[in-house]
């Protein structure tokens, strides 16, 4: 039987390995395919192609789109989209530019604490990369502000925090309309990360169901079992189809592995063949 991964990050965002580097160790981890999902960004994709193409690996172009629900940030997966596609590449630009405003009120706060930060310790080496907390959450713990990225991520970073203004962000019937005209498999990303409650994830699910989501992230390394059989009842209720990936990010999420998420994570490829096949 033959494994994929449809959840995996590259430096394009917030991951620390290119998207060759990402498509080889899948090869090494003996996927047969893998959906790269960068956060608002397709910036990866090209380069995962190619590298796909040489080394045998199936590379699906996808997208995790940020949004925000009743106050809280939700992601939302797009699979097969299409790079390029002017009502996509208005959404992105948009993202980014909105992006852009959090980072500069956010270092504006460092510095005046006295903490700058060099274009090359966020970048560590990719100028065209999204830059996120990550980034400068990496780039805090290689100065020894903490001891870990959690650690930093909680002292520094925190959502609403001194340092780390909310995002702003488009709502889930926008990136829900922009993603279906565009043609791509929408789910809705780690339903359970949200910390809405059984009633309120299912609510959530319903209601982006019927404005046309096709899919439900069932399987992901932060899902437990009993996670994985709720929503996987909600999707057969709903009539959506099951997605799954591990989330992987490289070195910023080390105890996640390409495939095989926190090492139980085996998904079959009959689920990207059932996604192709409703998407015929």
């Amino acid at each position: 039987m033959s494994f994929i991964d449809l959840h995996v990050h590259s430096n394009a965002s917030d991951g620390t390995l290119s998207p060759r580097q990402v498509v080889c160790l899948a090869k090494e981890a003996g996927l047969s395919a893998i959906a790269l999902t960068d956060h608002d960004t397709t910036a990866g994709v090209d380069e995962a192609l190619s590298a796909g193409a040489q080394t045998g690996v199936r590379v699906i172009p996808g997208i995790e789109v940020s949004s925000t629900y009743e106050g809280k940030e939700i992601h939302i997966l797009g699979l097969f989209v299409r790079p390029g596609e002017a009502g996509l590449e208005a959404l992105l630009k948009d993202m980014r530019a909105r992006r852009d405003r959090r980072n500069e009120e956010m270092f504006s706060r460092f510095a005046r604490d006295g903490i700058t930060f060099t274009e090359e310790e966020l970048t560590c080496g990719n100028p065209g990369t999204v830059i996120t907390r990550a980034h400068v959450a990496r780039a805090l713990l290689a100065r020894g502000a903490g001891s870990s990225l959690d650690q930093i991520f909680k002292k520094y970073l925190r959502y609403g925090g001194r340092y780390c203004p909310l995002k702003e962000h488009f709502s889930p019937e926008d990136v829900l309309r922009v993603l279906l005209d565009n043609k791509a498999f929408v789910s809705l990303a780690h339903p359970f990360q949200y910390r809405l409650g059984d009633r309120d994830t299912e609510h959530l699910i319903a209601r982006l169901a019927s404005l046309g989501m096709q899919g439900v992230e069932v399987y992901h390394s932060s899902h437990n079992p009993l996670e994985v059989k709720k929503l996987s009842a909600i999707a057969r209720r709903l009539g959506l189809l099951p997605t799954g990936g591990s989330d992987f990010h490289g070195a910023n999420k080390p105890d996640i592995q390409i495939g095989t998420g926190r090492g139980s994570l085996r998904l079959p490829v009959s689920l990207l063949e059932d996604i192709e096949h409703a998407l015929s």
